[in-house]
């Protein structure tokens, strides 16, 4: 039984030493993969920086702006044949300051288009009071 209380206290602990931010991040990047999933690419995109400063990495090279991004995901990612379902795995989310974050993790999409995935690192600001994204490079 001891056993048992102090796996449950532990439990507890790492659930609960994620600070204020990294759970709305992570909130985020959770509604995204549900969005994806979904198949539908505009509500994916309500984690990204709506602005022309946006930017993209990818295998094409550097996409700027929210549109383009839009744009780029809804031509390479037409149906859901070729969307497929998404998972992220964050293997590191780390404050560079109080208003910026940098998560790295690995992406993967099983498909009947055949599986992909890659790794990716996106930079969050935090701005007007919310956290976006303002950089991400996937690969």
């Amino acid at each position: 039984m001891k056993r048992f209380l102090f796996l449950i206290c532990l439990l507890h602990a790492v659930a609960f030493s994620q600070t204020k931010d990294e759970r709305e991040i992570l909130s985020i990047l959770d509604k995204q993969t549900q969005a994806w999933n979904a198949g539908d690419l505009e509500q994916f995109m309500v984690g990204y920086l709506e602005s022309d400063s946006l930017m993209y990495i990818g295998k094409s090279g550097v996409t700027y702006g929210y549109r383009s991004t839009l744009e780029n995901y809804r031509r390479n990612y037409a149906g859901a044949d070729k969307m497929g379902k998404l998972t992220f795995h964050i293997l590191h989310l780390k404050p560079l300051g109080k208003k910026y974050y940098l998560v790295v993790g690995k992406w993967s999409l099983k498909r009947t288009a055949g599986d992909v995935g890659g790794h990716y690192t996106l930079t969050f600001a935090k701005q007007k009071g919310r956290w976006v994204i303002i950089a991400d490079h996937s690969s």
